[in-house]
């Protein structure tokens, strides 16, 4: 899922696809149940485990995550429970020879985005969470959230009812990454460096294992680890993120574009995932660094 909107766009066909996701986030704890044949004793090249990812990608089927996972020296594929045994059956088809580097795990709910620093932030009918402000080298304010939350949006407020302006969309990069930035056009907006209390002053990329935060406007902060890095995201409608970090951070809709964080340091942007913060999930995050790196800008 991802972590999407809470209310529906209107008119483009991609924007009804945000608002589905983002009203029908599953609830479900994410379980994995490796269910590959495959004897741990074998290994595989890195070049037949690239065809076997190429291969999952290839296939098309909605509610997939890959990922290459070192310590086993597998692919890991998350199917959320849309997929049908039938479907895994094609996966492997897909595969071919180099199935048996596939290793297929079940996570209850459906992969969606989720939308709706932390902070609630408002476009004209969905909602989302504040990532990271940031700024650029002329000492301009910005703040970061998910690119399928800036996808199709211009003006952005702090509050529902729509009076306090906070900026207009300046760059929006969905699917394939899933980062956006807005450019700060209200003046008088506190623009703190901060995610709640938080101090933040570096991003990097986390590393497997790693103890990570998440903070959103609609649950608030959570915490869990990191469970892969460069993780592949299927949430069908053709809108498929690559290079994402996979956690068990739990996270619900209006969750979307939040923070994802270890002390001061900044790590990720909440794109989507399976679950809710009752019975967990699986969630998926736009490394940070990229964003910062595309725009020119920097947290502080």
């Amino acid at each position: 899922m991802r972590i999407k909107r809470t209310t529906p766009r209107t008119g483009l066909a991609r924007r009804t696809r945000l608002v589905a996701v983002a009203t029908g986030f599953v609830a479900a704890a994410a379980l994995a149940v490796p269910t590959a044949s495959a004897s741990d004793a074998h290994t595989f090249s890195a070049t037949q485990l690239t065809k076997a990812s190429d291969a999952v990608g290839a296939a098309d089927i909605a509610g997939t995550a890959w990922a290459v996972d070192s310590k086993t020296n597998r692919v890991v594929v998350t199917v959320d429970s849309t997929v049908s045994q039938a479907e895994i059956a094609k996966i492997k088809r897909q595969a071919g020879g180099n199935s048996e580097a596939l290793t297929i795990k079940h996570t209850p709910g459906k992969f969606q985005k989720l939308i709706s620093g932390g902070d609630a932030i408002y476009a004209s009918s969905w909602r989302c969470s504040l990532g990271f402000n940031v700024q650029d080298s002329a000492g301009n304010y910005y703040f970061l959230t998910a690119g399928h939350c800036t996808d199709g949006a211009g003006t952005w407020w702090s509050n529902s009812s729509h009076t306090t302006t906070l900026g207009s969309t300046a760059g929006s990069s969905f699917p394939g990454n899933d980062y956006g930035i807005v450019s700060y056009t209200n003046s008088s907006v506190t623009k703190s460096g901060t995610v709640g209390s938080q101090d933040i002053t570096s991003a990097s990329t986390p590393s497997v294992g790693t103890s990570v935060t998440r903070r959103g406007s609609t649950t608030g902060i959570h915490s869990g680890t990191v469970q892969a890095l460069n993780a592949t995201v299927n949430y069908g409608g053709g809108d498929i993120v690559y290079g994402l970090i996979q956690t068990n951070v739990c996270a619900e809709p209006g969750d979307s574009g939040g923070p994802l964080y270890g002390g001061t340091r900044a790590y990720g942007l909440t794109s989507g995932g399976s679950g809710n913060c009752t019975s967990g999930g699986t969630t998926f995050f736009q490394p940070v660094t990229e964003a910062l790196n595309a725009y020119g800008v920097h947290v502080y």
